[in-house]
């Protein structure tokens, strides 16, 4: 698999985990939960864009 591809992989899948644990700060008014979560989505969308960079660049 190329890089590319497993950093947009990787990344969607913080996406996903990260709205998960923001969901669920949110349900059991955990506030520490939800800026954990809203930090790793917004990782994850730094890595799913690295891949998409490095896919246009040919890596």
């Amino acid at each position: 698999m190329k890089s590319s591809t497993k950093d947009k992989a990787k990344g969607l899948f913080h996406q996903v985990k990260g709205k998960v644990k923001e969901t669920a700060g949110d349900l059991t008014d955990n506030p520490k939960l939800e800026v954990e979560g809203a930090a790793e989505k917004m990782a994850g969308k730094v890595q799913e864009n690295t891949g998409k960079v490095k896919k246009v660049w040919g890596s």
